[in-house]
């Protein structure tokens, strides 16, 4: 079952990367940034609120919230700094590079994961794990040191900023990955993602108040063309969220499989990108995602 859910979760992340570009055509990074999380925060207040309210009608249910301990509001507290540090670099990067390049860098996440899963949580895959596994990170990779051959004799020095930014936000992703496992066997999954959005929720706000005052610009609204994908945002988001943190509380869930599968909603990204952007070069973005597919399809029936 968790494996199910790493698709669906995989799917939503996919419109959610959509989302994000259309959100920041017209709009700051730090302005869409900030408004997505206060709309998911407010989203999530609705179960919160009904569990403190109706305890007895939500226990039990997949979207009851329970109390969390001192020790759990500062863990969660923690991977509200480590994702929120991952989305700022994410969304600079996808600001000013095409999705069908952030997409499948972004997908070389699972690689590091896997790394980690191995030394840290010692997760052992079996044939057909390792074959997708290696299947789907090997087309990114490859795609990837393209790219890199691509800016090296055509780029910028603003072009340099931006991957660099996308290679941070890449491996503090990774970082966040391995401990949501270790979270997510401590603790309930609901209130972890509810209280680490709200935190994340406050931090936004004091970057986005900072932003605004230290480069004296006036406090502005997103346009109006960018509210439905701000608040399409917030919704693929907390489901993405939801259905993975609740397929890594399964006893017998690997991130490093878990976070592949997560990671190959980039073929969404990569479809929008090709048909409705036009963009150049697709021959090679087209082979990665054949590449990435199969890795998926070795997943699924692993």
């Amino acid at each position: 079952m968790w494996v199910v859910l790493a698709f669906i979760s995989a799917l939503c992340l996919g419109f959610y990367d959509i989302s994000k570009k259309k959100a920041l055509l017209s709009n700051a990074v730090v302005d869409v940034l900030t408004y997505s999380i206060l709309f998911s925060s407010l989203l999530l207040a609705v179960p919160l609120l009904l569990s403190r309210c109706c305890p007895e009608t939500m226990s039990g249910s997949l979207f009851y919230v329970p109390e969390m301990g001192l020790e759990g509001h500062l863990l969660t507290i923690l991977k509200s700094l480590i994702v929120l540090s991952s989305w700022i670099f994410a969304y600079i990067s996808l600001k000013h590079l095409p999705i069908s390049v952030v997409s499948p860098m972004q997908a070389t996440r699972p690689m590091w994961t896997l790394i980690g899963a191995l030394l840290i949580f010692n997760e052992r895959l079996n044939t057909l794990q390792w074959a997708g596994v290696l299947l789907a990170i090997g087309s990114i990779l490859l795609f990837s040191f393209r790219s890199s051959n691509r800016l090296t004799h055509a780029g910028t020095r603003a072009d340099v900023r931006y991957y660099i930014a996308l290679v941070l936000a890449i491996l503090i992703g990774a970082c966040s990955g391995l401990y949501d496992k270790y979270l997510m066997r401590r603790f309930d999954h609901n209130a972890v993602q509810v209280y680490y959005t709200f935190y994340q929720g406050l931090m936004m706000s004091v970057v986005w108040g900072a932003v605004h005052l230290l480069e004296h610009r006036p406090v502005t609204k997103p346009s109006r063309s960018a509210l439905l994908p701000i608040a399409l945002i917030s919704v693929f988001l907390v489901l993405s969220d939801n259905v993975y943190m609740l397929a890594l509380s399964d006893p017998d869930s690997m991130i490093s499989v878990v976070s592949t599968i997560r990671r190959g909603g980039a073929v969404i990204g990569f479809g929008y990108g090709l048909i409705f952007l036009k963009e150049q070069d697709p021959l090679p973005k087209i082979l990665c995602m054949m590449g990435i597919c199969a890795g998926l399809l070795c997943l699924a029936f692993a």
